[in-house]
This record gives C-alpha cells, structure tokens and sequence, in this order.
C-alpha cells in the first residue's frame, strides 16, 4: 500500500492500523506500505488506485515510470474529473497507455467490509477474460465480486448516486421524513439512468449493484461521506466549514458540478440534482431544495418520473 503520508505509511507498517481513515480496524498482517511510490508500484502485477478523483490523473502519472507494461489498472475513484468530465477509466487509458483498465464499484461501504460483513461489488472492464481475472484475485471470504462489460454504466452509476446522496442527506438534516427520502432515491435513480443511457451506459446496470444497489447504501447509511455531508447542509452549515472540518472526500461536491454540465450537454433533465447543484454553488439554502415536494395541487394527474 502506498500512502502519500510518510508517518501513516510508517503507522500501518508498523503497527499494522490506519487510525486516520479506518480507526479502531486491524489491517491484515501481511499488508505492507510506503512513502515511495516506485517500491509500491515497481513489482506489482496488479495496481489499484484508491485516490480521490482531483488527484487520479497526477499519480497515474507519477506512477507511470516504474510500472511494467501489461499491468491491470483498476480504479477504485467514484468520481467525474472536472473539466474534461471524463470517467477514471478513460483517464487510465490517457495515462497508461496499452495496460487494462477496469473500475471497482458497487455498495461497499469500507467499515463494514472491515468488519468482515458480507458485500458484493461489481469489477466492471469491456474485456470479460480480464474482468474473470481479477474476480478470482480480489474476491475473498464474504466480499463478492462480479463481472459487468458495461463499464461506462458501472462508473456513471457509482459517480452520479453521490450527488443524488447529498439530496438524501439534506432531507435528513431538515426532517422532511422516510417517504420523502425514498420519493427523493428513486426519483434520483431515474435520473442518473436517464443521463447515464444518454451517455452510452446500459439501463439494466443501473438496476443492478453498480447502480441501485450503489445508490440505496450510499444515501441510507451513515458511515456515507456524501450523505453525512448532505445532513450538515440540512441542518444549516456551510459548505466550506463542513468541508473544512474532514479530511476524507465527499465526491458528490466535484460531481454535481460536472452533472451539472453533462446534464445540458446531453439535454437531460435532473431536477435533483440541479437542486443539489443549487445548494452547492450557494444559490438556494439548503433549506428551499424541498421547497416543490409538497402535496401536488392537482392529485392524481402528474406522471411518475421515468
């Protein structure tokens, strides 16, 4: 394992915990780390990248010199880069030319699979004999893994359900009840597939784990960063002082701004997560995104959001 940190990579080499993201876990005795980016990656016959979407494209790039060719790349990142609005993937394959790239996703929250609780997760890359390949080197004990060829769906659907996450958790933090909450997840889920087949991505992934699946344990469970981030909005803190006060990453932040674009380039509406976007850039409180979910004036005549 490879941490930027020299004192966390010395902390879990020696005492075999990472207190800082994982507190209270004992990581497996064999897992070794480092500060130095060419031990990490040098004799690796398989790299994962578990970094935060603003960083993935700089140590793709600094880890490019010491990576020997045909090496899979699996990102772990549930995330859009801001600007080009390309997924991790295709930054993988502008990065790293001629290696494999796959992406890891699905409703794996990592406390829980730390405490040896039952997950399924879903290995996504177009080349099926790749993605078997890495199922029989990642899966273990109770954490499942399966294959889906449809990786634009898998990496959309584990972006987008952050930011429909964030929508959830202000729901929370203002009270607004259950019912509204699960009105808000489906409607959410209706609207990342609307824009992820708009974009080349599969309808059925998004009912699967990558997508459904992704989405319910990231909105519902609060050991989620963007639905704890979404209840402090709800309960009237500020942005920069929530973000301020973590060091782990809520991707919803950076991805409702690039849902935000993609939404208008593909001519796709997404009234949540606009209002998510609203929130974020501070146009609206956190307080009026609710303010259209009331009794319908004219019952029994609207459609349901499809």
């Amino acid at each position: 394992m490879w941490a930027r940190d020299p004192e966390l990579a010395k902390h879990i080499y020696e005492r075999g915990a990472n207190p800082r993201y994982l507190p209270g876990f004992t990581l497996p005795p064999g897992l070794g780390a480092t500060a130095d980016l060419e031990k990490a990656c040098h004799d690796a016959d398989l790299l994962v990248v578990g970094v935060p979407t603003h960083g993935f494209r700089a140590i793709l790039a600094d880890a490019r010199p010491y990576l020997r060719p045909w090496v899979p790349v699996v990102s772990l990142a549930k995330g859009l880069e801001r600007g080009s609005l390309l997924r991790m993937t295709q930054i993988i394959r502008d990065e790293l030319a001629g290696h494999p790239a796959a992406a890891l996703t699905g409703p794996n929250l990592a406390k829980e699979i730390m405490a040896g609780q039952a997950a399924a997760s879903v290995i996504a890359t177009e080349d099926l004999d790749v993605a078997k390949a890495l199922q029989s080197v990642m899966q273990r004990g109770l954490f499942r893994i399966y294959v889906n060829h449809d990786v634009i769906g898998c990496e959309l659907g584990g972006a987008l359900k952050n930011v429909v996450a964030i929508a959830t958790g202000i729901a929370q933090g203002l009270g607004v009840g259950d019912n509204t909450r699960a009105a808000v997840v489906c409607r959410g889920l209706a609207e990342v597939t609307r824009l992820g087949v708009a974009m080349g991505g599969e309808a059925p992934t998004f009912a699967g784990l990558a997508g459904m699946g992704d989405l319910i344990a990231t909105c519902m469970s609060p050991l989620s960063r963007n639905r704890t981030l979404g209840e402090q909005l709800g309960a009237g803190r500020a942005l920069a002082e929530i973000l301020g006060a973590t060091r782990t990453v809520a991707e919803g932040v950076g991805t409702a701004y690039t849902v935000h674009e993609l939404a208008e380039r593909h001519g796709v509406e997404m009234p949540v997560c606009q209002e998510v976007y609203r929130v974020l850039t501070g146009e609206i409180p956190a307080s009026e995104a609710y303010r259209g979910l009331t009794p319908y004036r004219q019952a029994g005549h609207e459609r349901e959001p499809g």
